[in-house]
């Protein structure tokens, strides 16, 4: 991680914390493995990572002959986590379950949210600036019994369907690992894909980036959407085809709240920064500020487990890694 994301990450207390289970050495915050001190690194035994971390290849790896474990305070380590760590048999640990709550709570927000039509009442009231008629947005709108599709019951999809369950939604699912009986135990109706596209009033995706899920929502899909239906995509970018979405959006007949795209950003001229049907964010739902704070004590917590010769409470495994995001 670099320098200044470490002071971010280890407030007093938490460095406090992290140096009472094992020894911490600041001077060893490194960006390239290829370049840092040989004999420094010679002596670590657990990599503490985040953001940015460089990528463990079997050269990297050889630097690092007392390595046992690899603890990250954030979420995917697919970018720096390779198959040579797997070979070495080296733990691996990931704040990625902490991360996923602020998704969750930024989610369930726009649902609601989109539900009520909260962005066009707004918009509504301040171009009338007196009190706008309400009456189009009591025909079908509200948060009593509408249709909210979940596609991928992911770490952040499950987080999704636990905040979602006391409210009085029905909840679809897809996700191609989980069959009825889970999807029944979850509190949701399995369907495929496509039912789900024509009968949710929000689709909300939370799918990994994998080759068969490149454009899962495409121009064809996008078509099956209800009239007036709210898209939103916290998950990747390319599990969407912006431009057939971006071709419905500006025709109004659809709203979205987008906090990825493809690409991750979009062009200057692209009407996604203006449509008033569109919520568009620079990718913040994860953790983000303060939030940070909760990911590191997560990975301090695995660290300390790892001191005590306790098993990770979060381990990740090359399985996992494979379908995840």
């Amino acid at each position: 991680m670099d320098s200044p994301l470490h002071q971010r990450l280890l407030v007093e207390g938490s460095l406090d914390r992290l140096r009472s289970v094992a020894r911490v050495d600041l001077a060893r915050v490194v960006t390239d493995l290829a370049t840092a001190d040989a004999g420094r690194l010679a002596e670590a035994e657990v990599l503490f990572t985040h953001w940015g971390a460089p990528e463990l290849t079997e050269e990297t790896l050889r630097r690092l002959p007392r390595l046992r474990a690899v603890v990250h305070a954030a979420g995917s380590v697919k970018h720096h986590v390779t198959d040579a760590v797997w070979r070495r048999g080296i733990a691996v640990s990931s704040a990625a379950a902490a991360n996923a709550l602020p998704v969750a709570e930024f989610t369930l927000a726009a649902i609601l949210f989109a539900n009520k039509r909260v962005l066009d009442v707004a918009r509504d009231y301040a171009a009338v600036r007196t009190r706008p008629d309400l009456l189009p947005y009591f025909s079908g709108h509200g948060n009593y019994h509408r249709t909210v599709g979940i596609v991928g019951a992911s770490r952040i999809g499950r987080r999704l369907l636990d905040l979602l369950r006391p409210h009085d939604l029905d909840v679809l699912l897809h996700d191609p690992y989980v069959d009825d009986r889970q999807a029944r135990d979850l509190g949701v109706e399995p369907v495929g894909l496509d039912e789900l596209a024509r009968r949710s009033d929000v689709v909300s995706i939370h799918a990994p980036q994998l080759p068969e899920t490149h454009h899962m929502f495409d121009a064809r899909r996008i078509a099956l959407l209800r009239d007036g239906a709210t898209l939103i995509n916290t998950a990747r970018g390319s599990l969407v085809d912006t431009d057939a979405l971006t071709a419905h959006l500006v025709t109004g007949r659809l709203h979205a709240v987008l906090d990825v795209t493809e690409p991750d950003v979009p062009p200057a001229d692209s009407p996604l920064y203006t449509l008033p049907n569109v919520l568009l964010t620079p990718h913040i739902a994860g953790s983000l500020g303060n939030e940070l704070h909760r990911m590191t004590d997560w990975a301090i917590d695995e660290v300390s487990r790892y001191a005590r010769g306790l098993p990770f409470a979060h381990p990740v495994g090359s399985e996992e890694l494979s379908r995840s995001a």
